[in-house]
């Protein structure tokens, strides 16, 4: 059974990203006016993207904190475990990259990207599109469209920004599933049944 996190992911984070594209269907007028317009909802898609993807970790970050303090007794040393594990988590403030990530799941006890290589082979290109994707993010939030650091360019299709929300549905779900194995192997029951 997958987390309530990956759940949420898969429902209403997904319903939320796929609203964006109803809008990038409906838009209508001149060729130009059409491309104006539709990088923008790009730009807002890609933006959109990541903030579900990091809702989505940083959900998932605290169910398995939530799971793993459970176990702690009394239960004065669960709350003083449980906030030394989510004080100053990086995804509270930062984007969802790999080395945020890393960070926040490395304080569960696991080596979070050989752990999720081991899970899938095709993890490599699905961190890789979330370094492109929380890049483009930056540049886009900050308004700072440099083509140095953005391959070149200084706009996206909707077809990379999809291509990136399918990655992050691929490590959304090697997360759970890496997660999910690591606390059983730490407190012995699954977190998520």
């Amino acid at each position: 059974m997958p987390s309530r996190s990956l759940m949420r992911w898969r429902s209403e984070r997904a319903a939320a990203l796929d609203e964006l594209e109803a809008v990038l269907a409906a838009i209508r007028g001149s060729e130009l006016r059409r491309r104006r317009a539709a990088l923008q909802v790009n730009f807002a898609y890609v933006v959109l993207v990541s903030s579900q993807f990091q809702g989505y970790c940083r959900s998932l970050h605290s169910e398995a904190v939530d799971h793993l303090t459970t176990h702690l007794s009394p239960p004065q040393v669960r709350a003083v475990v449980r906030r030394q594990l989510v004080i100053g988590r990086r995804l509270d403030a930062g984007n969802p990259n790999p080395g945020n990530l890393g960070a926040d799941f490395g304080r569960l006890g696991l080596d979070l990207w050989p752990a999720l290589e081991s899970a899938s082979r095709r993890i490599p290109d699905a961190r890789h599109a979330l370094e492109a994707l929380n890049a483009w993010r930056n540049a886009i939030a900050h308004q700072d469209l440099d083509p140095a650091r953005l391959g070149g360019r200084t706009s996206i299709g909707v077809a990379e920004v999809r291509r990136w929300r399918r990655a992050c549905s691929r490590l959304a779900t090697a997360l759970d599933h890496v997660i999910r194995a690591h606390l059983r192997s730490v407190v012995g029951d699954y977190p998520w049944k």
